[in-house]
């Protein structure tokens, strides 16, 4: 009795961990192929669901899938029992009590390469019973539906239910190859970058124009670029400036070896923006894991230390 019992509770959270993986990737098929299932088997799981509770979680057409209202407070209960359980999971094996397990961590490709995989492999070497998992992007991961423990951000953040702390701020820098301006004009206003040949960075929300700030009254100066050179990521960005395709606008970390080699000249450093503050986030799951609270102690110390000699040029 207690064997079926158990069972059935198994084949319930198996059931929500499919329809939940179906809601985030948007198909049965894709939900199959992450968690290694026939889609045959998840439609079966997900009806047999929706069969059990006498009511319709999920409406099925040929181009979509979508909640109905029923399937979205399911959806979200279901979301909030699996993490629950996966919190027990964690307790139960001594993540609690003992820093060991696997950690994902987030950032931006480029930031994750130059300064936050060094301090990952120090880290490494001190706690010997946990691995990490670094995943570089430049596409905001989201933390609790892809299971991600920490992301380091740079920019402004949404209002959200995750903790943050600052780790400092970030300079946009409009830089260029001394080169090129030995055949152009040097800009002396934003508005004569219009003149130039300008790389572009396409970005998951591109925008046509470079934002500036005018001196001494702060008011946002927008110009809008038309590049000649339009790229997908930073790496190339900065390629691209180097061998003189045109002027670049980076974050000051992207540039900063090239700058302090003379190989990059900053442009229109009085009209720079503010600066974009740079945090550390986690998701707010009630105790946290010694894991995550041994790396957040040891991470961030280093990570403002590595901010702050960017900031002071070093």
């Amino acid at each position: 009795m207690l064997f079926a019992i158990f069972g059935k509770i198994m084949d319930r959270l198996e059931a929500m961990e499919m329809l939940l993986e179906v809601v985030d990737l948007g198909s049965f098929s894709a939900a199959g192929r992450k968690l290694g299932v026939p889609v045959s088997t998840v439609s079966r799981k997900i009806s047999d669901l929706e069969d059990t509770l006498g009511a319709r979680l999920l409406v099925r057409t040929t181009r979509r899938l979508a909640l109905t209202d029923t399937g979205m407070n399911y959806a979200e209960a279901a979301r909030r029992i699996l993490e629950q359980v996966e919190e027990a999971e964690r307790e139960a094996a001594g993540e609690f009590s003992i820093p060991k397990g696997e950690l994902t961590i987030t950032a931006p490709i480029m930031f994750g390469r130059l300064h936050v995989l060094p301090v990952v492999s120090e880290f490494l070497k001190l706690f010997p019973q946990i691995d990490i998992r670094l995943l570089l992007s430049d596409r905001n991961v989201h933390l609790v539906e892809d299971h991600v423990d920490m992301a380091t951000r740079i920019g402004s953040l949404p209002d959200s239910g995750l903790v943050a702390t600052r780790l400092g701020r970030m300079r946009t820098v409009v830089c260029a190859s001394p080169m090129l301006l030995a055949r152009h004009a040097r800009p002396r206003r934003p508005e004569d970058l219009r003149a130039l040949p300008c790389v572009t960075f396409d970005t998951p929300l591109p925008s046509p124009n470079w934002q500036f700030r005018e001196p001494g009254s702060g008011a946002v100066i927008q110009v809008g670029i038309k590049p000649r050179l339009a790229v997908t990521s930073s790496d190339a960005t900065l390629a691209a400036a180097l061998d003189c395709a045109g002027v670049a606008r980076l974050l000051h970390y992207q540039a900063a070896e090239a700058l302090a080699e003379g190989r990059l000249e900053i442009l229109l450093e009085e009209f720079e923006p503010e600066p974009a503050p740079v945090h550390i986030l986690h998701a707010a799951r009630g105790q946290m894991p010694l894991k995550l609270r041994r790396f957040l102690d040891f991470a961030t110390p280093k990570l403002r230390a590595r901010l702050e000699r960017l900031s002071s040029g070093g």
